[in-house]
């Protein structure tokens, strides 16, 4: 805080099935147990959550699905998002990487509810945008899948979650890029006239 960083950017989620046995000392590192008091701790600084605390790491993710289904819980993603109601903070955050591209290309319903679960309640303005690209290649599958995604009627209702919308619409907009625009104090419009001279723009033309 005294050397004026406030954003926190944090890997959760992503283990293995049998996590209690193959990581039994350290797994619950990966879970959200300890966000909610820290978030309150420190309301000045910001808790960005990489792959929103998603447990299911490199599965199918059919069976959290049909868990999913039956219960309305989505493993350690919706204590994630349970955090805001119930420590009243507004300091935490959901990345999506590598937890909306598996779910995506595998289960799309699975994704709508992940994602379906985060903004309901952590809110529109604290879910932000990943794709891991570092190890996935261009993101671009990962945006047209986003843009394409859209929540299913039935979950909606039964639920509780609002719609996505439109694929360039405000929900998405937040999403890809204009809460984060916030959280770094950068100004969308300027960004975006800056991309064509910054170093990676400069090493590609060289």
């Amino acid at each position: 805080v005294r050397a004026g960083i406030t954003n926190l950017a944090i890997h959760k989620g992503l283990m293995p099935a049998d996590y209690e046995t193959s990581w039994p000392d350290v797994w619950k590192h990966a879970s959200a147990w300890d966000i909610g008091k820290a978030a309150k701790d420190w309301p000045q600084m910001n808790f960005i959550i990489y792959h929103a605390c998603l447990r299911p790491a490199f599965e199918l993710p059919d069976k959290a699905l049909a868990e999913f289904e039956a219960t309305g819980e989505i493993k350690w993603a919706s204590d994630l998002a349970r955090i805001p109601e119930k420590y009243g903070v507004n300091n935490v955050y959901a990345d999506l990487g590598t937890c909306f591209a598996n779910s995506a290309t595998a289960n799309p319903r699975f994704a709508a509810a992940l994602v379906g679960t985060l903004i309901k309640g952590l809110g529109v303005n604290r879910v932000v945008w990943g794709t891991d690209s570092v190890w996935y290649g261009s993101p671009q599958w990962q945006i047209e899948a986003f843009r394409r995604l859209e929540i299913p009627e039935d979950m909606q209702k039964k639920h509780g979650f609002s719609p996505l919308g439109s694929a360039d619409g405000e929900v998405k907009n937040k999403i890809f890029g204009l809460n984060s625009a916030k959280l770094y104090n950068l100004e969308p419009e300027m960004a975006l006239n800056a991309t064509g001279i910054d170093g990676i723009s400069k090493l590609k033309q060289a």
